[in-house]
């Protein structure tokens, strides 16, 4: 099966926040995994959707720590 790809403006758009905030992430290594191919950073829609699965989780889990703790 082809591979989907997100251009970094696209993914911006999905997510609702800047290009450049995509770009601090790839060079904080705390973003989605990317692919760089002839000078454009590509994002493939699996890695996408398994990122937004894994922050899901992890925003549940310290949400639901912190009204334990208190």
């Amino acid at each position: 099966m082809p591979q989907t790809y997100l251009y970094q403006h696209e993914l911006a758009l999905r997510w609702r926040v800047s290009p450049r905030t995509l770009e601090r992430w790839r060079w904080q290594k705390t973003g989605p995994i990317y692919t760089k191919i002839g000078g454009k950073v590509l994002y493939a829609i699996r890695d996408v959707e398994d990122y937004e699965k894994r922050r899901r989780a992890q925003t549940h889990s310290s949400i639901l720590g912190n009204w334990r703790a208190a």
